[in-house]
């Protein structure tokens, strides 16, 4: 019983971590949906007779490139919503180092030479479980967006 109640303790030093990053994944999840509307807007709205709709939906390549620049855009400032997070927490000492750790942490690359302090370790793996949600929305999108443009070109 003992055991238990030692577990028990432990874990509450992780409140911290699961009162900050379960709403940074709710956050960046809706951000994330809410941009890969907005990109399908820009890339595949050749309805609407703009020159920009034209010229992107125009080619596969340039409609490719564009959705691909634009998500990498969302996902850097995704990072950098943890980044802020980190610096205002005191997890990291400097932007330049919390940005460096965010996106390691969020791309499951990891870094060896950066590491949130000990009580906000957890809320680094939470991030590293955000980043492959968005991933995973991400090449979700794209392969549909491939699809559509496939289907209009051919």
């Amino acid at each position: 019983m003992a055991g238990w109640l030692d577990q028990m303790d432990s874990l509450g030093q992780w409140t911290g971590d699961w009162a900050w990053g379960v709403p940074l994944i709710v956050l960046n999840v809706v951000l994330h949906v809410s941009g890969l509307t907005a990109v399908r807007s820009v890339v595949l709205s050749g309805k609407d007779g703009s020159q920009l709709s034209r010229v992107v939906s125009s080619s596969f390549t340039m409609t490719t490139g564009v959705a691909t620049l634009l998500t990498t855009v969302l996902h850097g400032i995704e990072a950098s919503i943890w980044a802020a997070a980190y610096r205002l927490l005191g997890a990291l000492p400097d932007m330049k180092s919390a940005m460096l750790y965010s996106l390691s942490a969020i791309t499951t690359y990891g870094h060896a030479n950066i590491f949130l302090k000990p009580h906000w370790q957890l809320m680094g793996a939470m991030e590293a479980l955000n980043g492959m949600l968005l991933f995973g929305l991400t090449t979700a999108f794209l392969f549909a967006v491939f699809q559509r443009v496939w289907q209009s070109e051919w």
